[in-house]
């Protein structure tokens, strides 16, 4: 049996990332990413968010009709919304700013070559690095607590003006996202986060 059917075998046993199986086999991570994206190619694996899985009819019935879900929360993406991480090895892409914030702090950021993400009123990309957040406002067009991400602070601040919600940079909006989601937590937010 070759290594990548083997590892098939290990991902349906529950071995679902590429540090495990390398620790497994005993071989450098480059190795088994070279296997999995091998594998991902023949439509046999399916890589989210760096967990591993064995491809489903459902996968194929998405990748066929187009249809791709958020890493974070497994929602459909909506194009208008998506958050999308470029990495050396692929995409991870998430529904709205809201995943793309959570997702931020599970990636090694020297693996991230681009970031965008598009402007919440003129539909243009925008790089995710430097766009301007409105956390928390009562306008929810995917994810609570919502996140919305705009080109520039004035057009975030006259929307905060009128939903509600605070205006925060990349760093920021990452932190606060991931306080008001802790369980058991409310969180207060102040514009200087």
């Amino acid at each position: 049996m070759d290594r990548k059917e083997r590892i098939m075998e290990l991902v349906k046993e529950g071995y679902n990332n590429v540090k495990a199986l390398s620790q497994y086999f005993g071989v450098s991570l480059m190795t088994i990413y070279r296997d999995v994206r091998e594998l991902e190619k023949e439509g046999k694996l399916v890589r989210k968010h760096g967990e591993l899985k064995l491809k489903t009819l459902a996968d194929a019935k998405e990748e066929k009709e187009g249809r791709q879900t958020c890493a974070y929360c497994t929602k459909l993406v909506d194009k208008r919304l998506e958050f999308i991480y470029h990495l050396k090895d692929g995409k991870i892409k998430a529904c709205c700013a809201h995943c793309g914030l959570l997702i931020y702090k599970n990636i090694k950021e020297d693996q991230v070559e681009a970031c965008m993400t598009w402007d919440f009123i003129s539909g243009n990309p925008i790089n995710c690095y430097s766009a301007w957040y409105v956390i928390g406002s009562s306008a929810v067009p995917c994810c609570s607590p919502s996140a919305i991400a705009f080109a520039n602070k004035e057009h975030a601040e006259n929307f905060a003006k009128g939903f509600g919600g605070v205006v925060v940079d990349f760093e920021k909006g990452v932190e606060a996202i991931k306080e008001m989601m802790k369980r058991g937590q409310r969180v207060e937010l102040k514009t200087e986060l």
